[in-house]
């Protein structure tokens, strides 16, 4: 059974585009042909992801992240289960 991801998912709780249940599936992305695992969110459609930048927090204590544009390629990571 394949599943199509989302066209925009973040890690934020508090964003309309977090998802909790996809995201404890575990969700893999492929930016720009390298794998990431520093993305906060990303939009297929648009063709950028949100990195975070280190340990670094804002004042709100979230990462502070810098948008990046290119090919964005999701997929479900399923090696855990």
């Amino acid at each position: 059974m394949t599943e199509t991801l989302p066209d925009r998912l973040s890690t934020d709780p508090s964003s309309p585009y977090f998802n909790e249940e996809l995201l404890q599936r575990g969700v893999g992305i492929r930016f720009r042909g390298q794998e990431k695992t520093n993305v906060e969110e990303y939009c297929v459609s648009e063709g950028w992801v949100r990195v975070s930048m280190g340990k670094a927090v804002d004042r709100r204590g979230r990462p502070l992240t810098l948008k990046l544009t290119g090919t964005v390629e999701p997929y479900l990571r399923d090696d855990a289960r």
